[in-house]
């Protein structure tokens, strides 16, 4: 069995003993720095959703990726957002993971609504309060959703990276709860090593890379 058929089997497990429905769950396997053959692989093992972090990667690889592959593809940028990148990371990709200050929502509020369709945001938020870590702190989240509203900006989900030194439980069950509270439907939370507990968290994206393509070089 391939190692992503491997993980896939632990994906579904994790989803049944949760008593949740893999339907309402979208994994995302992580393919920074990993090759065009590497995901093909991937992709022919019946993946579809994908996340990169790197711009400059992203138009290396996945036009030739997207003119190879029949299927819809649907690509995640799951990284820290330059301001002046905005713009093209919302051309290339599906899905934002990482919104993480005033003047990315000011930017893309400014953008052709037309360019912004069928697009989703996600704001990170640092539930760890780490200096050293994007997202924004835990006590303003609220204030910035608001914010967000009045830039007319739909926010779609929410996003977090637990503190590595700490069990990812607390952190999950917080931005669970800020979610519930502010009506937003989507959690992505959840990597290689902590997936199963985001899912009993309600998590409803995973995002996964050693898990199916190995250790990075």
């Amino acid at each position: 069995m391939s190692q992503y058929l491997d993980f896939f089997q632990n994906f579904e497990n994790a989803v049944l003993q949760s008593k949740r429905d893999i339907e309402e769950i979208e994994l995302i396997a992580v393919s920074k720095r990993k090759s065009i053959d590497n995901i093909l692989s991937v992709i022919n093992e019946g993946q579809v959703s994908f996340g990169e972090n790197q711009l400059q990667e992203i138009i290396k690889k996945w036009p030739s990726i997207k003119d190879a592959i029949q299927k819809k593809l649907k690509l995640h940028f799951i990284g820290s957002i330059q301001s002046k990148k905005i713009h093209e990371i919302i051309n290339q990709c599906d899905v934002i993971h990482a919104i993480d200050r005033e003047k990315i929502i000011q930017i893309i509020s400014k953008l052709d609504k037309n360019a912004l369709i069928n697009k989703s945001f996600f704001i990170q938020v640092n539930t760890g309060n780490e200096s050293q870590k994007s997202g924004i702190d835990l006590k303003y989240t609220e204030e910035f959703l608001q914010l967000c509203k009045d830039y007319q900006v739909n926010i779609n989900g929410l996003m977090c990276l637990p503190p590595e030194n700490e069990e990812p439980d607390k952190h999950f069950q917080i931005l669970q709860s800020l979610a519930k509270n502010n009506h937003i439907q989507n959690l992505s939370m959840g990597m290689s090593n902590d997936f199963h507990i985001a899912i009993k968290y309600g998590s409803t994206h995973i995002r996964v890379g050693s898990a199916i393509f190995g250790d990075r070089d």
